[in-house]
């Protein structure tokens, strides 16, 4: 990004309502990170079966480290992928030098006869949020951590991890540790970023390091729920995204939500926008469809959204191999279908 755009874009990152003194802290890990490797795989498996049946049924969690991948679940599909398949594309995110141990069964009969009929594939309360903080529409501390660590990682694509302090709308600490980049390069990259000599850097603070992924660290699939949401001041609701077919609440409820709050942002002219949605397993409608309009809060019109799995599936079209980038930098904010507004 060149530095005129950088700054520009940095400038418009403005908080309205932001005091000195009130410090917010957010983080972001790269896609090499242990836990985004089983995030990006589970959800390379689910966008393989749901390419060729947009039917399947799929939760696939996995854990990795040390020589060792495993990745287990529960899959119900048209299609069969066999062990080749599955490690084909397991290795194609992790490498070749790991040791791969599948057990991916049917889904349970007890489970699916909910979901047959129409309803939620669990239960759950989903978070939905919007703000007119950035253009992303998120907290700014949450997209400063991101964008810094896309600017590293397109200079050093290993694993590593960032995190942004903001003193009200400034801000004044910056933590980064990348993989096989040294004190000063990441120096010259968070200076060329942030434009400020005020700011307190912490950059390799234990020191420049060059053994990371699954040869340093163990990872799980679901386990950086606050990167993969709005970031620690915002409340999380449900269960992990990755690995989970659109019948499951916890990831196309999650989306609703964050379309609706983004609908409503705008419709509104609001500053800040929560939605909760709530389900119960093999029942089709939401529990409880809450939206919270600069602390007001509304209930969401039956009329407006259909929030039954079906009606949201169909409304953001999520039966398609869409969710392999989802899993490397959050599930909002990056342009998908539901941070943006509805035409009708």
């Amino acid at each position: 990004m060149p530095n005129s755009s950088k700054r520009a874009a940095l400038k418009s990152l403005s908080i309205a309502n932001s005091k000195p003194g009130f410090l917010r802290t957010a983080e972001s890990v790269s896609p090499k990170h242990p836990d985004k490797l089983c995030d990006r795989v589970s959800d390379a498996i689910l966008d393989a079966y749901i390419s060729q049946d947009p039917l399947a049924r799929v939760a696939v969690d996995c854990a990795g480290g040390h020589g060792q991948f495993f990745a287990t679940g529960e899959v119900s599909s048209s299609v069969k992928l066999d062990k080749a398949d599955i490690e084909k594309i397991i290795r194609s995110i992790i490498g070749s030098k790991i040791k791969i141990s599948l057990n991916i069964q049917e889904q349970s009969p007890e489970i699916s006869r909910g979901v047959d009929t129409g309803g939620a594939g669990d239960q759950g309360i989903m978070i939905g949020y919007a703000c007119d903080e950035t253009p992303e529409l998120l907290p700014k501390e949450v997209v400063l951590a991101r964008r810094f660590n896309q600017y590293i990682y397109n200079h050093f694509p290993f694993d590593g991890k960032t995190q942004v302090t903001l003193d009200g709308d400034k801000v004044v600490k910056v933590v980064a540790s990348f993989q096989n980049a040294s004190q000063e390069e990441l120096r010259r990259l968070a200076e060329d970023f942030f434009q400020s000599e005020e700011i307190e850097y912490h950059l390799n603070p234990c020191g420049d390091w060059q053994i990371g992924g699954f040869d340093a660290d163990a990872g799980l699939t679901g386990r950086k729920l606050a990167v993969d949401n709005y970031g620690p001041s915002i409340p999380v609701g449900g269960g992990a995204f990755s690995g989970k077919d659109p019948s499951k609440v916890d990831r196309s409820a999650a989306y609703i939500a964050r379309r609706i709050a983004v609908d409503y942002l705008k419709k509104y002219n609001a500053h800040e926008v929560f939605v909760r949605l709530a389900y119960a397993i093999g029942y089709n409608e939401a529990l409880e469809r809450t939206a919270i309009i600069d602390g007001k809060a509304i209930t969401i019109p039956q009329d407006e959204y259909d929030l039954s799995p079906r009606g949201i599936i169909k409304r953001l079209d999520l039966l398609r191999p869409i969710y392999a980038k989802t899993a490397e930098y959050g599930h909002f904010g990056e342009g998908f279908d539901w941070d943006r507004k509805l035409s009708a």
